[in-house]
């Protein structure tokens, strides 16, 4: 029994994303849709990919490898919340809470760097397109995805334990509907005032290196744009880049409020929702952007479904 209780206290319980609000069977309905659209369109997503021999080139590899994040990222906190709108219990164990930090950490640090490594890409596209095969051949582009993979990692098993390793005491009551570290971090007994800026420095370089490369590789792709006299390489180039560009304006806003602002920016309410739309929202739209401004992903699921319907 004693054990029982130890291990009871030492769970979080989770508020969640609405606090006694009759509008939760709506809410409910809204996440569990985007939720069953994001997993569903990320894994066509990987699937046409891995299936369409047209789709066999460096941009679509990292394409393929930002499903999977996205697939991931909102697996590690969708489920949980869907739970709890239903439940009375909205605890989450220790060992999960930390889990749960780790495998968000590591999804949206990997993100950040693939975002900019697929800017490269694309400078080398525009740029350079005719030592694009040499320069993005299938050893850099596995080397690139597994750096982004690493980064992203790296920055989960440092914060990680760390913030589990922080003594909680008194209430164990996080006003979040996941376990993100600077609510977690809210219930904390000591002073948390270094670590927070340690995180603050890790966050800024963690956005700051990857938008170099974004900043850097549009500058220059801008440039070569600039003086093409085509005005299909112009449109072919825009095409190609905007879609990048919509997704990083998302994922890098919301992440700029949540970890670079100043806390007296911040209010609980607006953390949530700045949290839900790059936990939630934007996984379901990384491949709509993708697919719905690209032809050839189009036109695989095109020629891939009619197959399905002959068969």
């Amino acid at each position: 029994m004693s054990m029982k209780n130890r291990t009871a206290s030492s769970d979080f319980i989770l508020l969640g994303l609405l606090v006694n609000s009759k509008a939760t069977g709506i809410v409910f309905a809204v996440i569990l849709a985007i939720f069953v659209v994001a997993v569903t369109a990320n894994l066509v997503m990987i699937f046409l990919i891995h299936m369409d021999s047209h789709l066999h080139t460096p941009m679509y590899f990292l394409l393929s490898q930002l499903s999977i994040m996205d697939t991931l990222f909102i697996c590690t906190t969708v489920p949980k919340l869907l739970v709890d709108m239903v439940s009375i219990q909205k605890t989450i164990s220790f060992v999960a809470c930390g889990i749960q930090i780790f495998l968000y950490l590591t999804m949206i640090g990997s993100e950040f760097f693939l975002l900019g490594l697929m800017a490269y890409d694309r400078y080398v596209a525009v740029c350079n397109p005719l030592r694009y095969p040499v320069l993005m051949n299938r050893r850099v582009c596995l080397l690139l995805a597994a750096g982004a993979w690493f980064g992203g990692s790296l920055d989960g098993f440092l914060l990680t334990p760390i913030t589990m390793n922080v003594p909680y005491c008194g209430s164990r009551i996080i006003d979040h509907f996941f376990c993100e570290i600077p609510a977690v971090l809210k219930l904390a007994c000591a002073d948390t005032s270094l670590y927070e800026t340690l995180m603050y420095i890790c966050c800024v370089l963690m956005l700051l290196i990857p938008i170099s490369i974004i900043s850097t590789s549009y500058s220059l792709i801008l440039l070569t744009v600039h003086r093409m006299r085509s005005a299909e390489g112009r449109k072919k180039a825009f095409t190609t880049c905007s879609s990048h560009l919509t997704v990083v304006s998302i994922f890098y806003g919301a992440a700029f409020y949540t970890y670079v602002l100043p806390k007296s920016f911040h209010t609980p309410e607006q953390d949530k929702v700045v949290s839900a739309f790059y936990t939630i929202v934007t996984p379901m739209l990384n491949p709509l952007i993708y697919s719905l401004r690209n032809k050839d992903v189009s036109g695989a699921f095109k020629k891939i479904f009619a197959q399905c319907l002959s068969t």
